[in-house]
């Protein structure tokens, strides 16, 4: 979907394309959110939509998309993908059926941080629902963390394009570059954590 497309389905219908289209972002990652979000920001200038509206329409979206991923990793229950993994995929992909269990523990400990911070981090907030469901994350709390982590991402966005105005899309390429800053903190974060992790395990054996 081009650019023009995204911002003539927000012109035409407003709230309702707001929360249709970061549904789809959510499920397929490439429509870009912050394009979705920082216009709609622009529109609570030069439009009937307002901030408020703007805000309560992307969070509902966004909760909407990540219960379908939500649903989809309940499908792809951890046993399954263990047994996946021990055949010719794992030996490919040089995972194994434990490797699975570990993720999912560590899921379980740090779920709601994972789900919560990864809302703000591009790619992994569409990704974060699948493991969240492979898990059996409890329910009320995977809801109360996406809302959370998702309200504070378009709350931000939009507000950046209402006061950015005529100058959006040049507050957009902006964006776009610190994203990409946010997306290799957020990896290096993770590795490091991992690697800490494990260090202390080792230690521990030993």
């Amino acid at each position: 979907m081009s650019q023009t497309q995204i911002i003539e389905l927000v012109n035409q219908y407003g709230y309702l394309g707001i929360a249709f289209l970061i549904a789809i972002e959510n499920i397929f990652p490439p429509i870009p959110s912050e394009l979705v979000l920082v216009f709609a920001g622009y529109l609570t200038i030069s439009s009937d939509i307002n901030i408020i509206g703007a805000i309560i329409a992307a969070t509902v979206g966004a909760y909407l998309g990540a219960l379908v991923l939500f649903g989809v990793g309940k499908l792809l229950s951890v046993h399954q993908l263990e047994k996946v993994l021990s055949g010719r995929i794992g030996r490919v992909l040089r995972l194994k059926g434990s490797d699975v269990v570990k993720a999912g523990n560590f899921f379980s400990e740090y779920g709601g941080k994972a789900i919560f911070f990864g809302r703000c981090v591009p790619v992994v907030r569409s990704l974060i629902s699948i493991p969240a469901g492979m898990v059996n994350y409890p329910f009320a709390k995977f809801s109360l963390f996406t809302i959370l982590g998702t309200l504070i991402w378009n709350t931000i966005l939009i507000i950046v394009g209402h006061y950015a105005g005529h100058a959006w899309q040049h507050i957009l390429g902006i964006v776009d570059e610190w994203l990409v800053v946010i997306l290799v903190i957020a990896v290096v974060a993770v590795a490091a954590f991992l690697y800490y992790r494990y260090s202390k395990t080792k230690a521990k054996i030993k």
